[in-house]
């Protein structure tokens, strides 16, 4: 088995796999391993994970998470939900107050859920499997949660995919550390130095989006001349598609009582 160090080195997001099934002796290892050594703001534990291994069912979130094949490929799919269900069951069962139906309660859930997802994800790759996140499930929140019949205060916010890779892709760049790391305080960067810490990621991001004929097709029929554009095109990020999702999360986050009714 890999160590930590390891497997960040080896991490690339998988999206072709092999069939083999995951033993469950596996799962269980991966699942307790992580969920006893993340932290958890103030042990509260406040996370679910839902496990799918059915084909039917994965089918059903193979559509959910706009059709990408990978879904139906990998035997596994994990899905990692804000869960205060539990623990506001407990706290009325014991005549507690109950302090967690609000926009904090559902930022502590969703992180706690999130650095979990990311030991699990470590602890697959250890073992040789490959993941890959869907940054899709908050595109589809409300319908994830029906499907999986997540109860009141029961939120999806991350899934994963879990498989043995039949791709070897390379490693994805990164901007320099120095985009990331500030001493002390943060330092604004100006236009030179943002300029200079994108250029390698402009070229060479462009140059895989090119080497793809279908994003090379996109990109000429919406006269798509660099990376950024690309990123906030109909094709990637699309601003009128955020603004539409962020109104849908908003409104089913209230409805889950975690932020007032109206909320937008």
């Amino acid at each position: 088995m890999q160590t930590v160090p390891e497997a960040l080195a080896g991490h690339r997001s998988i999206r072709q796999y092999r069939p083999d099934p995951i033993p469950q002796a596996v799962i269980d290892e991966v699942l307790h391993e992580a969920i006893t050594g993340t932290s958890s703001s103030g042990n509260l534990n406040s996370y679910s994970l839902v496990l799918t291994r059915d084909p039917e069912r994965k089918r059903r979130l193979y559509e959910l998470h706009g059709e990408q094949d990978f879904v139906l490929q990998a035997p596994l799919v994990v899905t990692f939900c804000a869960d205060w269900h539990r623990r506001r069951t407990w706290l009325r069962r014991r005549g507690a107050r109950d302090n967690f139906g609000n926009l904090l309660g559902y930022h502590v859930g969703a992180f706690d859920a999130v650095l979990l997802s990311q030991s699990v994800s470590l602890g697959f790759e250890a073992r040789g499997y490959g993941i890959c996140y869907m940054g899709t499930t908050l595109n589809a929140m409300r319908e994830i949660a029906e499907f999986l019949s997540l109860p009141e205060s029961c939120v999806p916010v991350t899934s994963i995919v879990v498989g043995v890779p039949d791709e070897a892709p390379g490693k994805r760049d990164r901007l320099p550390l120095r985009a990331f790391v500030h001493d002390e305080t943060y330092r604004v960067p100006d236009g030179a130095e943002l300029d200079d810490l994108y250029r390698e990621r402009e070229v060479r991001g462009w140059e895989r989006y090119m080497a793809d004929p279908r994003l090379r097709a996109k990109a000429e029929e919406g006269g798509i001349m660099s990376l950024a554009q690309f990123y906030t095109s109909p094709y990637k990020y699309d601003p009128d598609r955020h603004a539409a999702d962020s109104a849908r999360i908003a409104a089913f986050l209230a409805e889950h009582g975690f932020l007032p009714e109206g909320t937008r």
